[in-house]
């Protein structure tokens, strides 16, 4: 188990709930932040003095206010700490739903563990911090399923070319013309308009903005 563990939450409450979670897997004296700058500057300090942190959990979003700071999120924070220890163990831990963003946070800033801040959350901070001591990644159930959904849905062509209009901002009442010129089959509006929310709804969105963003990172289109 890890003997090194620094906490950046800037909510006293969860902050202190992260360090009980942590104490009670035998994690002694869990060291905490409630500024992203701070947390940086602690990681700097243990590794001058001999003995770096192993993990850091950080929460993705802090509040402003009066006091000036060079990182004002976790994912800065991340960027700083990955870039000052390479080897650092990060886990997030975060309100954060948004499938595209949770997994651009395991393949940009490589990540070892995402946890949703929940009515489990407690448990699932517990699995996943057992799971990284191990030299595992932990990834939420949930994510689980939106990959395997991402990896079981079949785009047609005609999917891709809907998507990729949009994408070079088309407007949506447009794309049967263009699809026409395409020589596809299903050119109505009203195709258009239902094919696109067919796949929104496999794949767990409602926004065509957060579908367009999910086939960017994982480059269907």
């Amino acid at each position: 188990m890890f003997e090194n563990v620094l906490i950046a939450e800037d909510h006293q409450q969860l902050n202190h709930s992260v360090q009980q979670t942590t104490k009670e897997l035998g994690i002694s004296d869990p060291q905490y932040a409630y500024y992203c700058d701070d947390a940086l500057l602690r990681l700097q300090h243990a590794i001058r003095e001999g003995k770096p942190f192993e993990l850091l959990i950080t929460d993705l979003s802090f509040d402003d206010d009066d006091r000036n700071q060079q990182l004002s999120n976790g994912t800065s924070l991340i960027e700083a700490a990955k870039n000052l220890q390479p080897d650092l163990k990060v886990l997030v831990f975060s309100a954060e739903s948004n499938p595209v963003v949770i997994d651009g946070l395991y393949k940009r800033l490589g990540i070892n563990g995402y946890v949703r801040k929940s009515r489990t959350d407690a448990i699932d901070l517990k699995d996943a911090i057992e799971t990284i001591a191990k030299n595992k990644r932990y990834i939420p159930a949930e994510f689980q399923q939106v990959v395997r959904n991402k990896n079981t849905f079949d785009f047609t062509e005609t999917d891709i070319a809907i998507l990729t209009l949009l994408v070079q901002g088309t407007l949506q009442k447009n794309i049967p013309d263009h699809l026409k010129l395409m020589g596809a089959r299903a050119s109505s509006q009203s195709s258009v308009e239902k094919r696109l929310n067919q796949i929104r709804t496999a794949l767990g969105f409602t926004k065509n903005e957060q579908l367009i963003a999910y086939c960017k990172d994982f480059q269907i289109i």
